[in-house]
């Protein structure tokens, strides 16, 4: 059985500012929450595939990880800054229908460069997965982690009403893209330490 701490770990790390669910706010303001469902599945989907590999693979994640956690973080704060680059410059509410939502594939594969899904992964592998096995921590894991981001998706789809002016949605897309490049410089510095 999974005890209240594996819980309120997965709350904790689902719900928090990361990679992930600022881009799941923006892309709620952008695109709204019908919009964003695919984007929102790819990454319970992402997380889930992360976590049955990481708890699936742990001796080999461990080694592993020493050897990889540089370029991956290295890599991942690149794509980070990419992103972060795009929603700087992301458009007006005119040009709202020629942009696109994250896909369900691509929320997905972003899951491979984001290193706080990484860290929960792991800790979750590390932390209870022996204890208590491969499908209940991913059931776990996915009833505690759909809601969190679901949150952050439905509150960036609210706010895109208040958002409707291009230089309102400008200074939105411009502080969540300052928020990531924050983000990715403190995980950027971490690594280098």
């Amino acid at each position: 059985m999974l005890d209240p701490s594996f819980f309120s770990y997965v709350t904790v790390m689902s719900i928090t500012p990361g990679p992930n669910n600022l881009l799941l706010a923006t892309s709620g303001v952008n695109f709204g929450l019908r919009r964003t469902l695919p984007m929102i599945s790819g990454v319970l989907l992402g997380c889930l595939l992360q976590n049955a590999l990481a708890v699936l693979a742990l001796e080999w994640l461990l080694s592993w990880m020493s050897a990889v956690r540089l370029p991956l973080t290295l890599a991942g704060c690149a794509y980070l800054l990419w992103l972060s680059w795009k929603l700087w410059r992301a458009g007006a509410p005119t040009q709202r229908e020629k942009a696109q939502p994250m896909t369900v594939a691509g929320a997905i594969g972003f899951q491979a460069v984001n290193p706080k899904a990484w860290l929960m992964a792991t800790n979750v592998a590390l932390l209870w997965s022996a204890q208590s096995g491969l499908l209940p921590v991913m059931l776990g894991f996915a009833l505690v982690n759909l809601p969190c981001i679901l949150i952050w998706a439905a509150l960036g789809d609210r706010l895109g009403l208040h958002l409707q002016t291009r230089w309102k949605r400008q200074l939105f897309n411009s502080v969540m893209a300052l928020s990531l490049v924050a983000t990715t410089l403190w995980m950027l510095a971490d690594a280098l330490r």
